[in-house]
């Protein structure tokens, strides 16, 4: 089954942000990854508040998703993001359900 990792964030210091673009798309990509977008281009349709920055990526699996979150190679770039943002990452599966 597939899932996507959907990141809301907004960010409070962005010294960390370029450097992030750089090198975590590689990483995303080496672990089965795909973004199907990365915006600022966000409009609120609902709720208080809208993100400064959105992004959805697709994996082929849980495993591979979470492979990718709990990398080595990703904790200096998911520290110097949580340290310059407040985010909110979800791990959603690829699913129709209804009740």
């Amino acid at each position: 089954m597939k899932y996507l990792i959907i990141v809301e964030t907004n960010i409070s210091n962005p010294s960390w942000v370029n450097e992030y673009l750089e090198k975590v798309t590689p990483l995303v990509i080496s672990h089965g990854g795909n973004y199907l977008t990365r915006t600022s281009n966000i409009e609120l349709l609902e709720g208080s508040d809208a993100p400064q920055f959105s992004l959805v990526a697709e994996f082929s699996s849980k495993d591979a998703a979470l492979g990718f979150y709990n990398s080595e190679e990703y904790k200096p770039f998911k520290e110097s993001r949580q340290s310059g943002s407040e985010s909110k990452f979800l791990l959603v599966p690829v699913e129709n359900g209804t009740v």
